[in-house]
């Protein structure tokens, strides 16, 4: 009797823990399980096979958003800040590099045991000669990356990947005050792509930019621009990698974003960067009000935060190429702005590009 009495909590502890051990370990394998999917998928493409989109189901979606990924990627971030001992750093950082495929040559610090820990590896910065600006085009890229999606906005629609889209409304919120972003006075009629364009005969066009976790993980200014408006949608982290992009339709809505909003020559201009699992922390360098994947947020919540006050009329200038934010990890940039009709990308979908080359121009 004494024996029974022995085990027998343990084992109703362990049973009441166990629809939560379940859920994890179930919703874990089936990330394993996209993730071989998702390589696959791209095998395929290399040889050229067309692959028809197949969508997750609303079970599917659900079942992966169950998978604690906020919680496991601030468990991640605070990894990533424990310094290394001194004999142990070029042999971590070297797995990564032989890993992702990193060039350290173009690091300005290439001495593998100057990075005291992860997170400062993570964030290296390049020689200033490695990624020069393009002067001849008026858009160029803001980070290293793949190209998954570019063109024109149609139907209040854009594509995250070919065939699978989402809302801009969705994406990008409500419309903020006009006297900060000058939108055109829109007839209630309007569409919520229509009361973006400010001037007559222009188009708003796309461009959507893959970071790889062995890019350069530091984002730019792709233009000279005036920063007018923050906002925070806090939210899933899931991954963004091509596959899965395709996969899940509406996953950059879904996942927490930082939406810069303001003003280009040409009229309304934003860069979105979007989180991802092990990417919490997403950082804008004249922002320090800012703060990513907290232990708790709202669904469907966002913050605002206007760079338009008494002091400061115009709000945040920032000039082509000019140093805006980073990323923890690898994720993904989103560009949404207006520009007049003639306005053409020099990019081919799934194409890789670097920091400083161009997108486009009129």
């Amino acid at each position: 009797t004494e024996r029974k009495k022995l085990h027998t909590a343990p084992v109703r502890q362990i049973f009441r823990l166990r629809p939560f051990h379940v859920l994890v370990a179930t919703g874990g394998g089936y990330v394993g399980y996209r993730k071989y999917e998702d390589y696959r998928l791209e095998e395929l493409e290399k040889r050229g096979i067309e692959v028809p989109v197949k969508l997750a189901s609303e079970w599917e979606v659900a079942l992966y958003k169950s998978v604690p990924t906020r919680l496991l990627s601030r468990a991640w971030g605070r990894l990533n800040q424990v310094e290394l001992p001194t004999w142990l750093r070029k042999p971590v950082y070297s797995l990564y590099i032989w890993t992702f495929g990193v060039n350290m040559k173009e690091a300005a610090v290439e001495d593998l045991h100057h990075y005291r820990n992860l997170s400062e590896f993570f964030r290296r910065k390049l020689k200033p000669q490695a990624r020069p600006v393009c002067c001849l085009h008026s858009v160029i890229s803001p980070s290293d990356g793949k190209i998954l999606n570019f063109g024109q906005v149609k139907n209040c629609e854009v594509e995250q990947v070919k065939g699978v889209t989402y809302s801009l409304e969705s994406f990008l919120g409500p419309c903020v005050n006009t006297e900060e972003l000058r939108f055109r006075q829109a007839s209630p009629g309007n569409s919520f792509q229509q009361q973006l364009v400010t001037k007559e005969g222009n188009e708003l066009y796309h461009c959507v930019i893959y970071l790889a976790p062995g890019d350069y993980h530091c984002f730019h200014s792709p233009t000279d621009w005036r920063v007018s408006h923050r906002r925070h949608f806090p939210g899933s982290l899931m991954s963004v990698n091509p596959g899965v992009a395709r996969w899940i339709k509406e996953l950059f809505c879904h996942n927490e974003r930082v939406v810069l909003t303001g003003d280009w020559k040409h009229g309304f201009f934003s860069l979105t960067a979007v989180g991802a699992t092990n990417v919490g922390s997403i950082r804008i360098y004249f922002d320090q009000d800012l703060h990513t994947n907290s232990p708790s947020y709202s669904k469907g919540s966002y913050n605002d935060f206007s760079f338009i006050s008494n002091n400061n009329k115009e709000g945040i200038p920032m000039r082509k190429g000019e140093h805006l934010g980073e990323f923890n990890l690898g994720s993904t940039i989103v560009l949404i702005f207006e520009a007049p009709k003639d306005f053409n990308f020099h990019l081919k979908a799934g194409q890789k590009i670097r920091f400083g080359e161009a997108l486009g121009s009129l």
